[in-house]
């Protein structure tokens, strides 16, 4: 029997995080498969990508799919719940991931956390990302663990949505003092890190984080001058800020802020203690790209439910 020919697996390669990754494997010549709740989307690679579906349901098929790879590069997660998609079922479907991944002989797993993230965090999102860090470093697998804080780049939603906003409406509220803090790194850097990650042999913990750390106040006031907004900025109590973001959400019919994520963002989460990762500034990024951000709404909801997320 011929041995199978060597290949890579990215979930959600027709997504975000995963996209960037899969065009980097792919420029290395490396063979590639990807995971997805949507096999029969439109793939942004043509024939050149083979799609299968993610079925956690059913495992034996799972390893199938994953008996020959190298590398599985893991972006699957939930950004929110949403109907029967919570974030304990998406560490369930994460630890039978990773169960296949090993059962398959797979070699490495590079896993998307997140800044921070504790299996005794109050918040359900860092708590079930510190969750799976635990099982990743019990599970036997070669591993990186990359914890980005917020990503950016063409087609991020936080980012854009806050650009919308400030060109929307005439004022921009800020939750709280504004003071807390957060690292965004783009999605270019973030891909790099993953696949110098992937092709290690080191099991590693790596804050994917870029060079300039902002309060959320200064962010969005260097988002609005970079693109023009005329949205007047005022400090506000959180809780009228998650109002005013859920009425908004029912307009544009989507998620656009969950309290836990205002949690999480005024707990200054999404930074790390060590030196940066990315290179990017978010103010070069919007000096080449302002002209287009926030010029329309990114809906959560309409680019991923019904199906899974991925970061």
């Amino acid at each position: 029997m011929e041995p199978r020919e060597e290949f890579d697996v990215v979930t959600g390669s027709f997504g975000y995080t995963g996209k960037y990754v899969t065009r980097r494997l792919l420029a290395a010549g490396r063979t590639v498969k990807t995971l997805t709740s949507r096999p029969q989307s439109e793939s942004p690679f043509g024939t050149a990508v083979q799609a299968e579906p993610f079925c956690f349901d059913q495992p034996a098929r799972l390893t199938e799919t994953l008996r020959g790879a190298r590398t599985v590069y893991n972006t699957y997660w939930v950004r929110f719940c949403h109907g029967q998609t919570t974030f304990e079922t998406a560490v369930d479907n994460t630890r039978t991931l990773m169960r296949c991944a090993r059962e398959a002989g797979v070699q490495r797993f590079v896993h998307v956390s997140i800044t921070n993230a504790s299996a005794d965090s109050p918040l359900p999102y860092f708590q079930g990302k510190g969750i799976l860090e635990e099982a990743i470093k019990q599970s036997g697998l070669s591993y990186a663990i990359i914890r980005p804080a917020v990503v950016f780049g063409p087609e991020d939603i936080l980012i854009n949505n806050i650009a919308w906003l400030l060109r929307t409406l005439p004022i921009f509220g800020i939750p709280g003092s504004g003071e807390y803090r957060l690292q965004p790194i783009l999605v270019d850097d973030l891909a790099d890190i993953m696949v110098g990650a992937g092709a290690s042999h080191t099991n590693a913990i790596i804050d994917a984080v870029g060079p300039d750390v902002f309060t959320f106040e200064e962010m969005v006031r260097l988002i609005r001058d970079q693109i023009g907004g005329r949205a007047h900025i005022l400090h506000m109590p959180p809780g009228l800020a998650l109002l005013i973001a859920r009425v908004v959400g029912r307009v544009v019919g989507d998620v656009m802020l969950t309290k836990e994520e205002l949690d999480g963002l005024m707990s200054s989460l999404l930074i790390s203690d060590h030196p940066a990762t990315g290179t990017v500034r978010l103010g070069e990024w919007l000096v080449d790209h302002a002209a287009g951000l926030g010029s329309s709404y990114s809906s959560e909801l309409r680019r991923h439910y019904s199906v899974s997320l991925t970061h």
